[in-house]
């Protein structure tokens, strides 16, 4: 698989709800950024802690999230997906990075705008 599929098919894991699927394909020590200064910001090590960290408070702090793909943009193994976040209190694009090496995502930075993410979080 090219690193646009394999990326591609973690959002078809996030949008079905399965984290085990999404799980498989981060690298066991892959690094998550979250640009911003909030609750949510900073970097993640590992999926698990990606997981309880980070995605699992996503149905609580963002009620009816929905995450929609308007662009994705593959060079070697560098994978740039442009998203639209709706969630009752959100209303935003942002831009997630990756970096996939030997079939596994080994970074993955969220580049989003980090003001709405932070009123929408109540800060």
């Amino acid at each position: 698989m090219t690193p646009k599929e394999i990326v591609l098919g973690g959002y078809q894991s996030f949008s079905e709800g399965d984290m085990e699927g999404l799980g498989k394909i981060f690298h066991k020590d892959a690094v998550i950024k979250v640009n911003g200064d909030h609750e949510l910001s900073g970097e993640y090590l590992g999926f698990d802690d990606f997981l309880n960290n980070f995605l699992a408070k996503i149905p609580i702090k963002f009620p009816n999230f929905d995450l929609n793909i308007l662009n994705v943009i593959a060079e070697d193994n560098r994978v740039i997906v442009h998203v639209k976040l709706s969630a009752d209190n959100l209303d935003a694009e942002a831009v997630h990075m990756f970096v996939v090496e030997d079939g596994l995502e080994t970074e993955f930075r969220i580049v989003d705008d980090s003001q709405k993410i932070a009123k929408a979080l109540g800060g």
